[in-house]
């Protein structure tokens, strides 16, 4: 027997993310907003094009979760995940927390997201000799 089961707004939103398949994810009301905190900076973009477009760049390399944290909350969930990839022929990696807020028909409505940054192969080498 098999089993078919219907992809949540998140699910698309994390399986962009890991295709690079974001210019075609429908995760996200029209009116959604993203607040998205990164390294020295804040900024704030409206609208599902907007936010495809931000993270069309973000997510442009296919990629793979290390580690990936789905915490159901009222009203939304948080999403944590390290995500690793190649960007011509370098090794990369990302720490991301998403606090979403989803509408009644599950599309998020609201992404606060803080990055810690994309960290190459020689940074992901010091940070593992650190860490001893």
């Amino acid at each position: 027997m098999t089993t078919t089961q219907t992809a949540t707004p998140v699910d698309r939103f994390l399986q962009g993310i890991v295709t690079a398949g974001i210019p075609t994810t429908d995760a996200w009301t029209d009116d959604a907003r993203l607040d998205a905190t990164v390294p020295n900076w804040r900024f704030t973009v409206r609208g599902a094009d907007a936010i495809r477009s931000t993270y069309e760049g973000w997510f442009a390399d296919p990629g793979r979760f290390e580690e990936l944290r789905q915490l159901p909350t009222p009203g939304g969930m948080v999403v944590e995940y390290v995500l690793s990839w190649e960007a011509e022929g370098v090794p990369h990696a990302a720490h991301h927390v998403h606090l979403l807020t989803l509408a009644d028909d599950g599309r998020i409505a609201e992404d606060r997201v803080f990055c810690g940054g994309r960290w190459d192969a020689a940074l992901l080498a010091e940070m593992a000799a650190a860490d001893g």
